[in-house]
C-alpha cells in the first residue's frame, strides 16, 4: 500500500494524472485522424509516456509505492472527463476539441509544476539530483507551447460565427 506521506500522495496524484493524459491524447489523436493535430498528438504521446516512465523512476528512487486507489480514482476521473467532453454534452465537436486541448494544456502545466516542485527539494532528497529536473521542466514548457497553436485554432473554429445563408 502506498504511503500517506505528503510526497507519496503528491507523486501518486501526478502518476494518476499522467495516465489520464495518455488517454486524453489518444482520444484527441483518434478523433482528429489525418490532421496535423493527430500527427502532433502522436509525438506528444511519446513524450508523455517518457515523462510517465521518468516519474515512475523518481517514485522508485524515493521508495514511493504506487497507490492502487489513486490509479483507480484517476481512471474514474478520466472516464468522467470522456463523458463531459463528448459532443453529446458540449453540443459541438469544435467546442469538444477546444475543451480537450485546454484540459491537456492544464495537465502539462501541472507536470511543469511537478518538476519545478521536485527541484525545490533536491537538497533534502539528494536522490532527485539523479534526474535532470530542469530539462524535464523545459520539456513541459515546450510541450505546452506546441499545443497552444492547436488550442487557439480550436477556439477560433468553435467561436467564429457561421456565415448566414443567403
Amino acid at each position: 500500500m502506498a504511503g500517506t506521506e505528503p510526497l507519496d500522495v503528491y507523486l501518486n496524484d501526478h502518476l494518476a494524472g499522467s495516465a489520464a493524459a495518455v488517454e486524453l491524447v489518444e482520444r484527441i489523436r483518434d478523433n482528429n485522424e489525418d490532421t496535423a493535430l493527430a500527427s502532433h498528438m502522436e509525438g506528444l504521446l511519446r513524450d508523455i509516456e517518457a515523462d510517465r516512465t521518468t516519474l515512475s523512476a523518481v517514485m522508485e528512487a524515493l521508495g514511493v509505492s504506487r497507490s492502487t486507489s489513486k490509479q483507480v480514482a484517476g481512471k474514474v476521473l478520466e472516464s468522467l472527463s470522456r463523458f463531459r467532453l463528448s459532443d453529446r454534452v458540449t453540443g459541438d465537436e469544435d467546442v469538444t476539441r477546444l475543451m480537450e486541448l485546454e484540459t491537456l494544456s492544464l495537465g502539462i502545466e501541472g507536470k511543469l509544476a511537478l518538476w519545478r516542485s521536485l527541484g525545490q527539494v533536491v537538497a533534502s532528497r539528494p536522490v532527485l539530483a539523479d534526474f535532470d529536473l530542469p530539462a524535464l521542466a523545459d520539456r513541459a514548457v515546450k510541450q505546452r507551447a506546441r499545443v497552444e497553436p492547436f488550442r487557439l485554432q480550436a477556439a477560433a473554429e468553435a467561436f467564429t460565427p457561421s456565415e448566414p445563408e443567403a
